[in-house]
């Protein structure tokens, strides 16, 4: 398998195009980067969450949520002004429905939690969330899963942290935060659209947090080609046949382009 440059080069646009023109079964990795055009900042990116407040990533960390009232009691007010709650699916994600609609789409792991994939058109069956999804509240301790919405009006009613209304147990996003177990359906189907594509596109993601990133690896080690779109360098560079380094909402519709035959969108 051809490796990459370290960097971006010239031709890699036109490169990847001709990889996915060339591609049957396609499955792609999305991060943090194909919703930031949607106005969602990214985690560790140059205006990331974490990188503009390292202090942030308590309110992901399960150990610190359940022992530390007071990060619960600000992860809510987070949560409460999301920016997901008014963002809408840009050019990325619509290429990528257009991608689906030619038949070419064989998985969609997202490590976003925003929904914007569903809300583009994409087909739910085809997503796997693989961090879950803010839409919904879980209950730590029995398990009940409340939509969002009606866990934030009860929030916004002066509740700061409020309890489930079944147990009375601590209540999140029904997110996978640092420490807590990946679900074993979802990251099984993941592994499994990775190891039966010939190709895996990753976009927007870092490449930097495991089991998500290791992906790349599955992919190719079963004989996929793999294509990176990432602003930043990843670990996954090395292996990849092309990079691309362009805007993901102008570059990732030129390579559904390469697939269709025309215009994405």
């Amino acid at each position: 398998m051809a490796a990459a440059p370290p960097g971006p080069g010239p031709g890699d646009v036109e490169r990847a195009g001709a990889l996915m023109a060339a591609a049957r079964r396609i499955t792609v990795l999305t991060g943090a980067g194909i919703s930031t055009d949607s106005g969602i900042p990214d985690f560790r990116g140059p205006q990331g969450v974490w990188t503009k407040d390292p202090a942030a990533a308590a309110m992901s960390t399960i150990g610190a949520y359940i022992s530390d009232p007071e990060v619960r009691r600000r992860a809510w007010r987070s949560r409460l002004a999301h920016p997901g709650w008014d963002a809408r699916p840009n050019a990325g994600h619509a290429a990528l429905v257009e991608l689906e609609r030619a038949g070419r789409l064989h998985g969609l792991v997202t490590q976003n939690i925003d929904g914007l994939h569903q809300r583009a058109g994409s087909d739910p069956a085809l997503v796997l969330e693989i961090h879950g999804t803010m839409l919904e509240a879980e209950c730590l301790s029995c398990g009940l899963r409340t939509p969002m919405p009606e866990v934030l009006a009860r929030v916004e009613a002066g509740e700061e942290d409020p309890p489930c209304p079944e147990c009375g147990g601590i209540q999140k996003s029904a997110t996978i935060s640092f420490g807590q177990a990946l679900r074993e359906d979802v990251l099984d189907a993941s592994v499994a659209a990775a190891r039966s594509c010939d190709l895996l596109l990753a976009v927007g993601t870092s490449l930097t947090v495991h089991p998500a990133a290791g992906l790349c690896g599955e992919a190719a080690d079963h004989g996929a080609r793999l294509v990176i779109m990432n602003a930043e360098p990843t670990p996954y560079d090395p292996l990849a046949d092309a990079v691309v380094r362009d805007p993901i909402g102008e570059a990732l519709p030129l390579l559904v382009a390469a697939v269709t035959g025309g215009p994405a969108g």
